[in-house]
């Protein structure tokens, strides 16, 4: 049986938790942030708090290959990092405090599978993983 990873993710800039125990997806809670797109629909979307899922659901569909902005819903602050473009297309990286520490780092295209974690104290911040999680 393959353990999953929920990360509990915060905004960089006001530090409030993303996640809403009130919208599930595979059974854990969503990363609830403000989004708009090119034409400027704007709405809420979940993304699936789970390492490695790209699932998520929507107010409204989103085209494929569309670059979207994401805002945190409480201050409204883009959270684009900007000073990080993606590796694979191009796009704007959307960059979210970990609660374990570190960087969880997303692309803003949709459909790009691209994103990552950085840990700034590896050691801290592994202790931590593994009160949290245990061993995988």
């Amino acid at each position: 049986m393959t353990k999953t990873v929920s990360l509990t993710v915060k905004c960089p800039h006001c530090h409030k938790v993303l996640n809403d125990d009130n919208h599930l997806i595979n059974n854990h809670p969503a990363i609830r942030v403000t989004i708009e797109t090119p034409i400027k629909q704007k709405g809420f979307i979940w993304l699936s708090s789970i390492y490695g899922d790209y699932n998520y659901s929507c107010e409204f569909a989103i085209k494929e290959d569309e670059i979207v902005t994401l805002f945190c819903p409480y201050c409204q602050e883009n959270l684009r990092h900007k000073k990080l473009e993606c590796d694979i297309c191009g796009a704007p990286i959307v960059s979210f405090l970990c609660n374990i520490g570190g960087r969880v780092s997303i692309c803003s295209r949709n459909g790009c599978k691209n994103h990552y974690v950085v840990f700034e104290d590896l050691h801290s911040t592994i202790r931590r993983f593994y009160d949290e999680y245990g061993y995988i």
